[in-house]
């Protein structure tokens, strides 16, 4: 099943086939800032079956390990649409694909740094960072 993701002005499309491989939460400071929330909610699908429409500019950044991440946003309304973690997966803010009925994260990253306030969904898994 295809699902389409795109940015708010909808310039910048993106789809990607099938289930997501991983769906988590991200409280590092980088995605707080980034998506100006509390946390990072996005999606991991694998790139064979993505596809982009629209033109995107990159911004890069080093991870808190010293790993670069690129992440492509739209140049009209400059919302994050996609970033590549590592070569084979594609990720996508879930947001983008505005679809409430999206699966609910089950990883959850930088726990140390999630505000006091945020509930995490039952048996989520904790991965260090």
């Amino acid at each position: 099943m295809p699902r389409e993701a795109s940015c708010s002005c909808g310039q910048l499309r993106v789809t990607v086939e099938g289930e997501p491989v991983r769906v988590s939460v991200c409280h590092c400071l980088a995605c707080q800032r980034r998506t100006g929330s509390a946390f990072g909610y996005q999606a991991r699908f694998p790139i064979e079956g993505f596809d982009v429409e629209g033109e995107f500019k990159e911004f890069v950044r080093y991870s808190d390990e010293g790993e670069e991440r690129r992440f492509s946003f739209c140049p009209e309304c400059g919302a994050t649409v996609f970033w590549k973690p590592v070569p084979e997966f594609v990720a996508i803010p879930v947001g983008a694909f505005a679809d409430p009925s999206f699966p609910s994260p089950w990883v959850e990253v930088y726990e140390s740094r999630r505000h006091a306030w945020v509930q995490m969904p039952d048996g989520i898994n904790s991965e260090v960072g």
